[in-house]
């Protein structure tokens, strides 16, 4: 993709706002647009965030700013959205899971159809990329939901099914990172508090998003 004089948006949770850089200009967002001048690129990451809407007020009314509720406030023209998002949902929150089909923002299931088809209907001529979770530490610990229990791999598994669903290219950072914290010298390099990724964390991830756009 050429980025000469393109809007690139990316709208995503902490990961996207660079929590875990040692300062701003380290996460991948900021790398990213250090090594494209040439393009706009606007960061619409909110730590904490989650792409469902939830039953109840959480504890902190920032992580309540959920994916959708941002789309008004992004500019009326973009070349390219980014959507990285879904590891705050399997990790906090009380949005039922879901089935594939749903279109009701109340369920993540649903809340992944409401956006993708939000972002298309403000953007129908932009370009759309999703990045899946990456790996985290405690992954395979099921959350309880109100519709059951669930790991992280379901949530990927059903960001993946739902991109293809809209033809959407997914960038799949859970296949493809090569960062998984269980081992204490990835998470040391990479990952020190499990979730959040390191200033050597970000650089892989710039590099990997920078691949990826390039390619669309």
């Amino acid at each position: 993709m050429d980025l000469k004089n393109k809007t690139v948006i990316f709208l995503g949770d902490s990961i996207t706002e660079g929590v875990g850089a040692s300062a701003p200009e380290h996460c991948y967002v900021s790398r990213f647009a250090k090594s494209h001048p040439e393009a706009r690129v606007l960061n619409f990451g909110i730590s904490g965030t989650r792409i469902a809407l939830q039953m109840k007020p959480s504890l902190n009314s920032r992580w309540d700013k959920y994916f959708a509720s941002r789309i008004d406030d992004m500019p009326k023209s973009a070349d390219l959205v980014c959507i990285f998002g879904g590891t705050n949902d399997y990790g906090h929150g009380d949005a039922p899971f879901g089935s594939f089909g749903d279109k009701d923002g109340y369920t993540f299931s649903g809340a992944l159809y409401d956006l993708y088809s939000r972002l298309i209907n403000k953007y129908p001529e932009a370009k759309l990329a999703v990045f899946t979770p990456t790996h985290r530490t405690s992954e395979q610990e099921p959350h309880a939901k109100p519709d059951g229990e669930y790991i992280l791999a379901d949530y990927v598994a059903r960001i993946r099914e739902t991109a293809e669903h809209f033809s959407i290219p997914t960038l799949d950072l859970w296949r493809t990172s090569l960062i998984q914290p269980e081992l204490e010298i990835h998470k040391a390099l990479y990952m020190p508090d499990g979730v959040h990724p390191s200033d050597a964390g970000y650089a892989r991830l710039a590099e990997l998003v920078d691949n990826f756009i390039k390619s669309l």
